[in-house]
């Protein structure tokens, strides 16, 4: 079983989530969500569990994407559960994520939002 880099910090959980994406390592991926973890993708749906997200990124990797590390936004803790979020430099929406401390000091993901969009504004009313 190969052994990775711990994320000793919340923030480090992004940047070893693109570091192990564009090697093409879905277990490396995969390592960085608790075992009952969630992935609301694909759009629209949920992936429930590490073996299962580690299936799921099987399938994006193997098409060699490049992801580029986000500007994080400032991580909230309480505890041992934190709040770490990115804005897309598309500036459609934000991902967030939430992390839970292990008994090791690490941090791994148990809720990842990769993709939210922020529906529309509602219309002024008062605009013709």
């Amino acid at each position: 079983m190969t052994q990775y880099a711990r994320a000793m910090r919340p923030e480090d959980l992004t940047r070893l989530f693109v570091e192990r994406s564009n090697a093409g390592d879905a277990a490396g991926v995969a390592a960085l969500y608790a075992q009952d973890a969630v992935l609301a993708y694909p759009p629209g749906g949920r992936t429930v569990g590490r073996e299962a997200i580690r299936a799921l990124w099987e399938k994006v990797l193997a098409n060699r994407p490049h992801f580029e590390p986000e500007e994080p936004l400032p991580t909230l803790v309480n505890g041992d559960v934190a709040l770490t979020s990115t804005a897309p430099r598309d500036g459609a929406g934000a991902r967030a994520q939430v992390a839970r401390r292990q008994p090791d000091g690490s941090w791994l993901r148990v809720l990842d939002q990769p993709e939210f969009v922020a529906p529309p504004a509602p219309a002024d009313p008062r605009t013709p």
